[in-house]
């Protein structure tokens, strides 16, 4: 969380080919809600766009949604863009169709949760909560 605004700002972005945005306004709008500014960086955005985001945005969460297929390279690829550039402490949160052994392997390399479809909105935001030690 940024030292001058007490806000907890999260960066939401589809990365990948993935045009499945329902569910990521879904959670926009949730998070808004909640009293949690939204960043959306948008559909079809690549793994470097989220991480120059997430540096230039200087968010404290990362949320990705993805629904292709793709999340066992666009997550890895996005962790490696952070870390190259010191960002690797920032939370990633990802919702999508993964499966659990998937799940398990992203939660080993740095994922904090993963939100499967039908999860509740309640549920998401309380975890960006946890994780930014806020609770407005």
């Amino acid at each position: 969380m940024s030292k001058n605004d007490p806000r907890v700002r999260v960066l939401l972005a589809k990365p990948g080919l993935d045009g499945h945005d329902r569910g990521v306004y879904v959670v926009a709008q949730a998070l808004r809600d909640s009293g949690i500014e939204v960043v959306f960086l948008g559909l079809q955005v690549t793994p470097d766009q989220v991480a120059q985001a997430a540096e230039q945005e200087s968010v404290d969460v990362i949320g990705l949604s993805i629904f292709s297929g793709g999340h066992m390279t666009l997550v890895p690829r996005i962790i490696e863009s952070l870390k190259e550039k010191g960002l690797q402490n920032i939370p990633i949160i990802v919702g999508g169709i993964i499966p659990p052994e998937d799940a398990e392997k992203l939660k080993r390399n740095g994922v904090c949760e993963i939100f499967p479809p039908g999860c509740s909105m309640a549920e998401v935001v309380a975890c960006v909560r946890m994780l930014t030690n806020t609770n407005m």
